[in-house]
């Protein structure tokens, strides 16, 4: 399809004060917040779950030391898209209309592009409960799930969502970071994973500043300290994103490395070329990228309850 004359007659002709819907504000990039970034220079990138090692076992005087196989598990694969836009306009529209619309418009596909890698990130958390959408996932089910596999040699499931979903609370905060300080790995040893940050849709801001901000508990007659402002536990300024569909589901970002992972082949590049013998010209903007997860323990998540 192209872009003629006919389809933008108001720009050709002077007393226009004004061309609107292209200058909202965007905001900083929100996935930031949501996934680690890695570079990717292949078709592909693969991650490998490894075994780890069990507690050490006392030698007794003179006998052999116990040794331990180790063998690896399964393997995320995080393979990057191609997401493209473009248009294409005639020579006689371009060269007649009287407000810079084409390279305003052209600008415009940036936008398209910064709000598509937008709803990819919040996706993975929007889709994060349903089995119907594993991502790049190895062990079989969804993100947020009471049945991960804990380890190649190890069967035992472990869970990043709460038992019971909750909406959000101090009491259900407390519980998830708790689980979250309690985590361990492929054979069942304390690891150090500490809550980040709290991911929350716009409907529960105000609800998670009360929470975390307030000298006292919330919303509660007791005259005791807010026990998660004094220990500093999620201590920044709750996320906000809007991107996220659920108005009742929240999340926290873990410190867990290889967890939520945002693989870039190429950020957002914009480029341009023209049709020889019609004298149109024609506009793109893309962008090459995956956003998935090989550690689950990246990120942990509930439901709420409405």
């Amino acid at each position: 399809m192209t872009i003629l004359q006919g389809n933008i007659p108001s720009t050709l002709t002077p007393g226009l004060r004004n061309i609107f819907g292209r200058s909202y504000k965007e905001s900083p990039m929100m996935y930031k917040m949501l996934f680690d970034s890695m570079k990717s220079v292949k078709a592909y990138e693969e991650d490998l779950l490894i075994d780890e090692f069990g507690l050490a076992a006392a030698k007794p005087e003179g006998a052999n030391i116990a040794y331990e196989d180790f063998q690896e598990g399964y393997k995320p694969k995080h393979q990057p898209v191609i997401y493209a836009k473009g248009f294409k306009a005639s020579y006689e529209a371009m060269a007649n209309n009287l407000y810079g619309v084409f390279k305003k418009k052209a600008q415009a596909l940036g936008k398209s592009l910064y709000q598509t890698e937008e709803n990819l990130a919040a996706n993975v958390y929007n889709r994060g409960f349903n089995s119907s959408y594993l991502q790049s996932g190895g062990d079989g089910v969804e993100l947020f799930s009471t049945a991960h596999v804990r380890g190649p040699s190890d069967s035992t499931t472990y869970s990043n969502e709460l038992a019971t979903p909750a909406s959000l609370s101090e009491a259900s905060l407390e519980e998830m970071t708790i689980q979250i300080e309690d985590a361990v790995d492929a054979k069942g040893l304390k690891i150090h994973l500490s809550p980040e940050h709290l991911i929350i849709p716009t409907a529960l801001r105000y609800e998670a500043c009360r929470i975390l901000k307030s000298t006292l508990q919330n919303d509660t007659a007791n005259n005791a300290l807010n026990a998660m402002k004094y220990e500093g536990v999620l201590a920044g300024t709750p996320h906000v994103n809007k991107y996220l569909s659920s108005t009742t589901a929240w999340f926290i970002k873990t410190d867990c490395p290889s967890g939520m992972i945002r693989t870039d082949r190429e950020g957002i590049k914009f480029d341009q070329d023209g049709e020889f013998d019609a004298f149109n010209t024609k506009f793109k903007a893309w962008l090459w990228v995956a956003f998935g997860w090989s550690d689950p323990r990246g990120a942990y998540g509930s439901l709420g309850t409405s």
